[in-house]
């Protein structure tokens, strides 16, 4: 697996390129310093995951996101920051964020958090899928979205037995919790997240919970 870093704080990509560079699996590519920087490098070497802090100089880490992930390029872009205090997370996520690494958390979860990106999935744990939640509910609809406008069209194509699992999803169920809910295996749960990746062409299971959100299938009471 390939990785950029990208944060302004030198000492912090010293020690997470050492610490990534120790993985047998894992290569660290390219260093920025800036937002602008890890776009190009980006461009350069398309990784397979950019490490971005969110606050850096000339162009921040959201901007930087947003631009990454427009391109189509299969990079996974997976925040640094300090979730309970920052309160940029839901701009992050919805510029295309597949997940959070906590600055101060595990050395050895750090670099699961990077195979679990660099495979296509989101890293991002229940407990604070919950919180995601919190913050999308305290925040004004913009104007057109699906939540002011219905879910039809968000969730055209979506059967009755797949909006049961993108609630769940929504709510912060692992494949295995929504199994249980519904009775249902863990194979057939997974199939059908499968399948809302492709119909409503999310690129991961963080961009579920945020269509969940605003198709109105969970909210902070739920």
């Amino acid at each position: 697996m390939r990785v950029i870093l990208a944060d302004d704080q030198p000492l912090i990509r010293t020690g997470l390129r050492v610490l990534i560079n120790d993985a047998p699996d894992i290569e660290v590519v390219g260093e920025a310093g800036t937002g602008a920087e890890a776009v190009r490098l980006a461009t350069a070497h398309t990784p397979d995951v950019a490490v971005m802090d969110i606050r850096m100089p000339e162009m921040d880490g959201i901007e930087a996101t947003r631009r990454i992930t427009e391109t189509g390029d299969t990079t996974r872009v997976v925040m640094l920051t300090t979730f309970d205090d920052d309160e940029y997370v839901y701009a992050a996520l919805r510029a295309g964020a597949s997940g959070f690494l906590v600055k101060d958390m595990a050395l050895d979860s750090i670099l699961d958090a990077v195979r679990v990106a660099a495979s296509g999935d989101a890293i991002i744990a229940p407990s604070v899928t919950r919180k995601l939640i919190a913050e999308f509910a305290i925040r004004p609809e913009p104007v057109g979205s699906a939540a002011n406008r219905g879910d039809k069209a968000l969730l055209g194509g979506v059967t009755e037995r797949e909006r049961e699992v993108l609630t769940l999803v929504g709510r912060g169920l692992s494949n295995g919790e929504i199994a249980e809910q519904l009775f249902i295996s863990a194979a057939t749960a997974k199939a059908h997240v499968a399948r809302l990746f492709t119909k409503l062409g999310a690129r991961d299971r963080v961009q579920l919970v945020i269509t969940a959100y605003e198709a109105g299938l969970v909210s902070t009471s739920r």
